[in-house]
């Protein structure tokens, strides 16, 4: 019960703040869609930004692209997702609801008399199973035809792969290189939920290493460290992080080894990145599929070879859902109930809060003079409404690491006093130099 709670308030204060809304609510909503509001879109931009400079910019072995969503519609044939991206589905017939077989909640077997809808409860209405892809089909072009049918991709990684040598040879690297990629995808989800973890459509941000066969297990060995790593550098919690090795049926046909990175969230551990070892199996296919040479030339050492790819997956969406339940305290000060988002600092959407103490007496005015010089640096939000513990408060809520106040010792000294979202220390600073104060803390 207290973790259905924490889940329920945390999602309570992401639409109360403007992290997510759901998507078209005004119309009802959308199923499993989502939207993500002024604080919401910052923190996702903040953590796509860091994951981006960790892959592209740190390094100088990856590269960065950006497919497009439509693609030929042989890509999909080619790396299985039209013959094999699908799930077993039922439907009922009176309440039509649809549901994956072997859903625990089904009494009886799909398609009997006994079955039960899990929703309606009625008996024998549900049907047989049949067959249904995930992925979103729609049309190119003015007639709506099977020779116009195209999808909406369901994963980024296809882009990279048939772009591979365009990539190699225009940035003129060599194996062992990547490729690095922040992109929207698409699933048909039957069974979607849990707030942003399992949307219809979701973001990621996958990574996809070439090497040299024989050299795959290294490089997967030292990705798996490396994405680890980057994980607790964010702030999450370490407890709440382990491995999960994919073994038998969970190994996917094209993977010679696989891990997932997981989460504790409140409904249970789940994997929010993968780590894959997915040998040469796509661009074989792409190769076989376009009649288009994918090989490799290595000129020094006279090989030829078609690489394998270590891939680093990680869902944008996920990753924000584990940041915001990792941030999420409730704590005890003065015998008040504190709610604090304790994000990184580095990532938090808002930086500095500024208040004056009282409207009245030039405060405003200088809390003004304040916050224009530190936003066009930081993030930064202005607050002279109810009392200053209020106001602080709701800087918490939003996980704000930094409160500048403007009090009356201000107009006296030019000080400012400046409290710390995690500790509440407060220390006098001048206030021509709290840029060097938040820079020192900060960053930026």
């Amino acid at each position: 019960m207290a973790e259905t709670s924490l889940m329920d308030r945390l999602v309570s204060l992401a639409k109360r703040r403007g992290f997510v809304f759901q998507s078209s609510e005004i119309y009802g909503g959308v199923g499993s869609v989502w939207d993500y509001g002024p604080l919401g879109v910052e923190l996702k931009k903040n953590l796509k930004e860091r994951w981006w400079r960790s892959m592209v910019h740190d390094r100088d072995d990856i590269e960065g692209l950006d497919a497009a969503i439509l693609m030929h519609p042989r890509v999909w044939e080619a790396s299985g997702h039209v013959s094999g991206f699908t799930d077993p589905l039922v439907d009922c017939k009176t309440c039509k609801n649809r549901f994956r077989s072997d859903d625990e909640r089904i009494k009886g077997i799909p398609g009997q008399p006994d079955a039960q809808c899990p929703i309606c409860g009625n008996k024998g209405t549900l049907t047989e199973p049949r067959m249904f892809n995930l992925m979103f089909k729609t049309y190119m072009g003015p007639v709506e035809d099977a020779a116009s049918v195209v999808y909406l991709r369901p994963e980024t990684a296809q882009g990279i792969y048939v772009n591979y040598l365009n990539v190699m040879q225009a940035a003129r690297q060599k194996i062992p290189f990547g490729i690095a990629q922040i992109g929207k995808a698409f699933r048909n989800e039957i069974t979607p939920g849990n707030f942003t973890f399992r949307t219809r459509e979701f973001e990621q941000m996958e990574m996809q290493f070439f090497v040299k066969p024989g050299e795959d297990d290294r490089w997967f060995e030292e990705w798996r460290e490396i994405r680890m790593n980057w994980h607790k550098d964010l702030g999450l919690t370490g407890a709440k992080l382990r491995f999960h090795r994919h073994a038998g049926e969970e190994l996917a046909h094209y993977a010679k080894d696989a891990y997932d990175i997981e989460y504790e969230f409140p409904f249970g551990w789940q994997e929010f990145e993968g780590i894959h070892n997915r040998t040469d199996f796509d661009l074989t296919r792409h190769q076989e599929c376009s009649n288009k040479k994918l090989v490799y030339v290595d000129s020094v050492n006279n090989e030829r070879f078609v690489p394998y790819i270590v891939e680093t997956s990680l869902g944008a969406d996920r990753l924000a859902l584990a940041v915001m339940v990792d941030a999420y305290r409730e704590e005890q000060v003065s015998g008040d109930k504190r709610v604090v988002m304790a994000f990184n600092p580095a990532v938090a959407p808002v930086k500095v809060g500024v208040f004056p103490l009282v409207k009245k007496d030039g405060m405003p005015e200088f809390a003004r003079q304040v916050y224009d010089g530190l936003r066009k640096r930081y993030p930064s939000f202005y607050d002279e409404s109810g009392a200053i513990g209020r106001r602080y408060r709701r800087q918490d809520e939003i996980g704000t690491p930094f409160g500048i106040t403007v009090d009356g010792q201000t107009l006296e000294d030019q000080t400012v006093t400046v409290r710390d979202r995690d500790t509440l220390a407060q220390d006098r600073v001048a206030a021509d130099q709290l840029q060097r104060y938040l820079f020192e803390r900060l960053g930026g």
